[in-house]
């Protein structure tokens, strides 16, 4: 079983930056593939960005390349989404999800554990 918590959304301005965390328990953490995905209201669920187990392999979203980065600290059992050049689009809850061995980074029903949520929003 693993725990999520995510902490670090908020409000910010077009252009802002923030840097999510993802706390997980449990003494596996470093044998899952994290991932972050984004729900803005009457939409459905989207992948934004995952890494692998080790950190050694990341995937993106077209519309977060090259603003947003996935990293992991397998020490502390958490994983980060430092958020870039934020556009009001960006708005949405955030969540992280944990996965042994996907078949696809991408799909969220791989995905076994989710967190409850953290809100990020980007005024213009």
């Amino acid at each position: 079983q693993v725990q999520l918590v995510e902490s670090g959304g908020g409000l910010v301005q077009a252009g802002g930056s923030l840097r999510l965390s993802c706390a997980a328990s449990g003494r596996t953490f470093s044998r899952y593939a994290m991932g972050w995905f984004r729900q803005a209201p009457g939409k459905e669920r989207e992948f934004v960005a995952a890494i692998n187990y080790n950190g050694g392999s990341t995937y993106y979203v077209d519309s977060v390349k090259g603003r947003f980065t996935i990293s992991r600290d397998n020490a502390k059992n958490t994983v980060y989404l430092q958020m870039n050049s934020l556009r009001p689009e960006d708005t949405a809850v955030y969540y992280c999800a944990a996965v042994l061995a996907p078949f696809s980074y991408e799909i969220k029903w791989e995905y076994d554990y989710w967190g409850q949520g953290t809100q990020v929003t980007v005024s213009s």
